[in-house]
């Protein structure tokens, strides 16, 4: 009988240790959720003075993060910054920021989808902190996933959301403010406010997208920020760059942005979503199993931490698939559209 109470006594404390740890990480995140990206003006703290502090943040860099993820030749490109002032620039950024090994527990927080289906498929929904690309034929919902992202990351943390703001570049003429007012109204949301907390900017060349990512930076600098949209993430480095000839150059600078998004997810902890469009599988013969394949070949599939395919179902019925992921398995859920956002299947 004492056997069972030392066995009792260690379960308890067991479990309040393991809730405390629990309460602990929720607290942690809660903490720097609050406090925000620490700004790379604190360098000026470690002796790097304020001019060379401006010429940073001209280049994109507006936090101790950005700066300790660089390199030293990216430091050096910096019209005005020597060799030895990017030395002094990496250490200091380095010390402040823990860019060395850490346990495995991340601060991760997932965006409901709207649909329990797909939340259930996706492990609670699109994690922070990581790319996810959503790809698919046109109407199949990849757009309207991305509108209604961007309602539910200004959700609280208990009710599935990320309570941040979303930052929305369209590359194609999709995006539509009407629809974040729809589906603010099913989560009680007040519509304006909605509106208030997206920030939409029209991407009219591959330069001028890469050119927003940095005002992008400053901008989660000021503010907290749960959600980056691009649809699409491709459609203009298609345009700007046509023909075989071409192609290498375009995987290049697709490249360049894509490492940009990654370095955007982890610096500021935010879910990057961007969306993707398919094409003809030119190594496909009469009975290849799948004649079109996502744009942009190995680059997009090894920057996307997480792959979904969408396709069209029955009526108003989407269905989307997990085709790469390094925490869910290869499974599908039916959801459907309708005129508040991404719901569970219609009958």
């Amino acid at each position: 009988m004492l056997g069972g109470q030392y066995q009792d006594a260690e379960h308890d404390d067991a479990q309040l240790a393991a809730d405390q740890r629990e309460f602990s990480a929720s607290d942690a995140h809660r903490s720097r959720r609050q406090q925000g990206p620490r700004l790379v003006s604190c360098l000026e703290q470690a002796g790097v003075n304020a001019t060379d502090v401006n010429k940073l943040k001209e280049a994109g860099m507006h936090t101790v993060d950005a700066v300790a993820m660089a390199t030293k030749k990216q430091l050096i490109s910096i019209k005005g910054i020597s060799e030895v002032k990017a030395e002094k620039m990496l250490k200091a950024a380095r010390e402040m920021v823990n860019v060395g090994f850490t346990t495995s527990r991340k601060d991760l927080i997932t965006l409901t989808t709207g649909s329990n289906a797909l939340d259930e498929l996706l492990k609670g929904g699109f994690e922070t902190g990581s790319i996810t690309e959503i790809f698919g034929e046109f109407r199949t919902g990849k757009t309207q996933l991305c509108h209604q992202l961007c309602v539910t990351c200004q959700l609280p943390v208990d009710r599935g959301g990320g309570e941040g703001k979303a930052l929305f570049i369209d590359t194609e003429g999709t995006f539509r403010p009407q629809r974040l007012v729809a589906i603010a109204e099913r989560y009680g949301l007040d519509g304006e406010s909605v509106l208030d907390n997206v920030a939409f900017a029209r991407a009219y060349n591959s330069e001028h997208q890469m050119q927003l990512l940095i005002q992008a930076s400053a901008m989660m600098a000021e503010s907290r920020f749960a959600l980056v949209v691009v649809d699409s993430a491709t459609a203009l480095f298609r345009t700007d760059y046509s023909g075989r000839g071409e192609l290498a150059a375009r995987q290049q600078e697709l490249a360049k942005f894509l490492r940009s998004l990654t370095r955007m997810a982890d610096e500021f902890g935010v879910a990057v979503v961007i969306t993707n469009q398919m094409t003809a599988n030119p190594d496909s013969g009469m009975f290849a199993k799948d004649p079109l394949q996502p744009i942009g070949g190995n680059i997009m599939a090894h920057a996307s931490c997480t792959r979904l395919r969408l396709r069209k179902g029955r009526g108003e019925n989407r269905v989307m698939k997990v085709v790469d992921s390094p925490i869910l398995p290869e499974a599908e859920a039916i959801y459907s559209i309708t005129e508040q956002g991404i719901q569970d299947e219609m009958n």
